[in-house]
């Protein structure tokens, strides 16, 4: 440290802790709990497997011609998908409504945390002022 302020200054170091510190771990823990939400959603694989078959339910088509089993067949496994498609298109919304939030909620936390010694020094402000009046 070069400069006025060393170390063992106590007022340096609340400032260091409070301003530098802090906030890195406050978005270390908003950037895992992004991740969290992202791996427990699991958005990515929704997004890749979003017209597969519903829970792997799907029919397989008759060895001989009939073409009736065949219809019933391909109908059956498109419903399947269309079902699954549903789902995953909801579970995806739900999953970015979450994540959304989170990160909504990240940023309002961290920009409080920043500008609280402000809000105390004016509440504090305030308070002498209306004791006097």
């Amino acid at each position: 440290m070069s400069g006025k302020f060393s170390r063992d200054n106590i007022v340096f170091q609340w400032v260091w802790w409070y301003f530098k510190e802090v906030p890195q771990a406050i978005l270390r823990g908003w950037k895992n709990i992004l991740a969290f939400n992202l791996n427990y959603f699991s958005l990515p694989l929704l997004l890749k497997t979003l017209f597969s078959y519903w829970r792997q339910y799907r029919w397989y088509y008759p060895r001989g011609f009939d073409i009736a089993k065949y219809a019933e067949v391909s109908f059956s496994n498109l419903i399947s998908r269309v079902l699954g498609a549903v789902i995953r298109i909801f579970i995806l919304f739900l999953g970015i409504a979450a994540e959304t939030i989170i990160f909504v909620a990240g940023a309002i936390v961290l920009i409080v945390w920043l500008i609280m010694p402000l809000l105390i020094v004016f509440g504090l402000w305030q308070g002498l002022r209306l004791s006097f009046k």
